[in-house]
């Protein structure tokens, strides 16, 4: 009996062992920076950017990518998603660029070229989106401004204090709450036994980021946008499901519209349906933007 007590204790030592090293390395790999030269700086030839840095409140020189396009047709800013950069939004610059706008592509605080201690889930990126809207609204006056942000670019644009007034703005796959984006996020590390341990990665998270949960919940400020709003979100996303993008929308005010991409999940949706894509997201960045400029 005495040996049966021994060998229980100890593989239950060995568990909560296993347990708080999964938790470590999902917590570590969920906010450590993900800095990476981008194409030795040098933008696709097809968007004929320019390199460009802006000052951010969140402590980081932001490194990116101006396309010009006609004036008076408007600006877009592209904002990325969790742990990716300025790349991954090219495809979506492209057609934008082709409709004529100016396009601006940077890379968040933490990711790309644009250096950082932590990823903080939209908290010090939301200080970025404030900067970029400034340089923008500085650097083409004339211009109104829409915005694309996806998961992670997505919320920092809604938790962004004080920001200028944009005329549209497209949140695709947003997390509600930042529980609810480690659970997401927990399944992907920890598999069946996610459920159970989420609390603890989310704990370990929150010891790494030393913010208040509250300050990181989108939909609490989807009423102050102030802006027309398209969510888009797949039907099959298993970080953030369509019944949260829902409950988005129901928080949101109006003028507002939701996309359920039919079988898509949590990826580039440009990329799942780009005819669809381009013609929805494109329709009512010109229905708003348009009806601004006149």
């Amino acid at each position: 009996m005495k040996e049966l007590l021994i060998r229980l204790v100890v593989g239950l030592a060995v568990i909560v062992v296993v347990v708080l090293a999964l938790t470590w390395v999902a917590g570590d790999d969920l906010t450590k920076p993900t800095n990476r030269d981008i194409t030795i700086g040098r933008p696709p030839l097809d968007l004929e950017a320019s390199n460009i840095t802006f000052a951010s409140g969140s402590g980081s020189l932001i490194h990116g990518w101006l396309s010009p396009g006609k004036p008076g047709r408007g600006a877009v800013i592209l904002l990325h998603g969790l742990r990716g950069d300025r790349r991954e939004m090219v495809s979506r610059a492209e057609f934008l660029r082709a409709r004529g706008y100016s396009v601006l592509l940077f890379d968040f605080q933490g990711h790309g070229e644009s250096r950082g201690s932590l990823i903080t889930f939209g908290d010090l990126e939301s200080r970025d989106v404030t900067a970029a809207i400034q340089y923008l609204h500085h650097k083409l006056p004339n211009e109104q401004v829409g915005v694309i942000g996806v998961s992670l670019g997505a919320a920092a644009f809604v938790l962004a204090e004080e920001r200028p007034a944009v005329a549209a703005v497209v949140l695709e796959q947003m997390y509600p709450t930042i529980q609810q984006a480690v659970a997401g996020r927990a399944r992907q590390y920890l598999g069946p036994v996610a459920p159970v341990l989420a609390p603890l990665l989310m704990v370990q998270v929150q010891a790494r980021l030393k913010i208040p949960a509250n300050r990181l919940r989108p939909i609490d400020r989807m009423g102050q946008i102030g802006a027309p709003v398209l969510i888009v979100n797949g039907t099959q996303d298993s970080y953030t499901s369509i019944e949260d993008a829902r409950a988005l929308f129901a928080a949101a005010s109006n003028p507002k519209e939701l996309w359920a991409v039919e079988g898509a999940g949590h990826g580039d949706l440009h990329a799942f349906a780009k005819a669809q894509y381009e013609q929805r997201v494109g329709d009512f960045l010109g229905r708003y933007m348009a009806a601004k400029a006149q």
